[in-house]
């Protein structure tokens, strides 16, 4: 037993060939292989687990695929690399020859990387889905795809947008429909000084609640006096809807419900007016022209 013992580690020492100063030997190699297959199972089993987990998330299966894919292939590198240093092969010097390179490369790639992890964050917090409505740089848009780099949001115009997921991680988005859809819609209106305010109020809360559009909820219609304004009663009216894309058509009917309101009750929408009083040496001079004249 002894014998074979001691047959088997002479067999493990035997040398296979060398790598500049590194002697290669049966159990290096062996010990490397090793390594290098348990890196290959892991990296399918953590493959298998991101996909799996990215799915259960709501992720679509192409950005589940490339994120286990990108995964897969960052453990079999760490694997090799430990594999090699098993071997005694020293990776200090093959790092140092494609420094320069790999710098290069890295400000190519900063952008990708970082939209890359900005899609990540995206997919695991899940605050932006596929449906969504957001406001990104004062632009209105529904979002109808997210992808691993940049997601592609429509406009009310018809336009699509590629919009780079590390704009949506690093500016301030808002997200209309992340708990709930509703959105408030407000108009404002000034009336006449001579009108019955008591009038205005009723008229105005009327008016919204005729609006289709209105969200039928606990959330009646508002209606607030703002301010008293230089030409007019500034009031403001508001009511509910529970689909923000559709605010500017909900705010135009708000505004006709107002008009025809206002017509049928006889309040008068005030506008900018100009009073202009003559001195009397003035007026006296251009009376008397007048009367000689006639």
């Amino acid at each position: 037993m002894s014998d074979l013992m001691q047959g088997l580690g002479q067999a493990l020492e035997v040398r296979l060939f060398t790598i500049g100063d590194t002697v290669i030997t049966v159990s290096t190699l062996v010990a490397s292989l090793l390594v290098f297959l348990l890196t290959v199972w892991l990296a399918r089993v953590l493959r298998r687990l991101v996909q799996t987990t990215l799915t259960r998330r709501g992720a679509r299966p192409d950005v589940a695929g490339s994120v286990s894919g990108l995964v897969y292939y960052t453990v079999l590198v760490l694997g090799l690399a430990i594999a090699l240093s098993t071997a005694g092969i020293e990776l200090t010097a093959m790092f140092a020859a494609g420094a320069v390179f790999a710098v290069g490369i890295g400000f190519a790639l900063q952008s990708i990387v970082q939209n890359f992890v900005a899609g990540v964050i995206l997919l695991t917090e899940r605050a932006i889905k596929p449906g969504d409505l957001l406001e990104v740089e004062g632009r209105l848009v529904k979002v109808v795809e997210m992808g691993i780099r940049s997601c592609i949001a429509c406009t009310r115009d018809g336009e699509d947008l590629i919009i780079p997921n590390s704009v949506l991680i690093q500016t301030m988005v808002i997200n209309f429909t992340l708990r709930e859809p509703s959105y408030r819609v407000s108009i404002a209106v000034g009336v006449e000084y001579s009108s019955v305010m008591a009038l205005v109020r009723t008229t105005l809360a009327g008016a919204a609640q005729e609006v289709s559009a209105r969200w039928s909820s606990p959330k009646d219609p508002s209606v607030l006096l703002t301010d008293f304004g230089a030409n007019s009663v500034d009031w403001e009216v508001g009511i509910w809807i529970n689909d923000p894309w559709e605010k500017r058509i909900a705010a135009s009917e708000l505004r006709e419900a107002v008009w025809w309101a206002f017509q049928q009750r006889g309040i008068v929408i005030a506008f900018p007016q100009l009073d202009v009083h003559l001195d009397t040496a003035v007026t006296a001079p251009l009376t008397t022209l007048a009367g000689r004249a006639a």
